[in-house]
């Protein structure tokens, strides 16, 4: 039996929606002026990723580990921060809101196979983290996933379920362990 044959995998047309001079294009500004850059030149980072199509908002921390795919697949609000060595895998498109913290480590991830299918087709599904969620460190998200507005992800944690407003959540696979009530 034949479960991957991996000689008929098929990339979708447009699949990573730049041409494949942009892309590679891409990869090397990132691995020469925006990995190398200093830890303080946020807007340096900031402006690389808006020259190739992300949306960034306004007083946005980058770290220059950070690891974008795409970046014309990328938005960001104001006012947040992403973590040392994150990973932004946008082979979907990321939407980060205001006062987002992502900590170090985090690996959003908006693309799979389809293991049931011989040719194991490539698929993405948006990722979508509202206004003033923290992604604690090391935390997994799933392809097609929202966190709703103010709810925490502890760390270590993974994420395959929409999370609502307002919850502290933790565990593998995540679960709701309390409201986030601010005293």
């Amino acid at each position: 039996m034949v479960y991957q044959d991996l000689n008929s995998f098929k990339l979708p047309p447009n699949f990573r929606g730049r041409n494949a001079f942009t892309v590679q294009l891409w990869w090397l500004v990132q691995s020469v002026l925006f990995k190398t850059s200093p830890q303080f030149l946020y807007g340096w980072r900031n402006f690389l990723l808006r020259l190739f199509g992300a949306k960034i908002g306004k007083k946005v921390i980058i770290r220059p580990s950070v690891k974008v795919t795409y970046p014309w697949k990328l938005s960001i609000g104001d006012y947040s921060w992403i973590g040392d060595d994150v990973a932004l895998y946008t082979l979907g498109n990321i939407e980060i809101g205001d006062n987002v913290v992502i900590s170090q480590r985090s690996y959003l991830c908006t693309g799979s196979h389809d293991y049931l299918q011989e040719d194991f087709p490539i698929y993405q599904k948006p990722i979508k983290i509202c206004d003033q969620v923290w992604i604690a460190t090391d935390v997994f998200i799933a392809p097609g996933i929202t966190i709703e507005e103010g709810s925490v992800i502890a760390a270590r944690s993974s994420v395959f379920k929409n999370i609502p407003s307002n919850k502290i959540c933790a565990g593998s696979p995540v679960k709701i362990i309390r409201e986030r009530i601010r005293e």
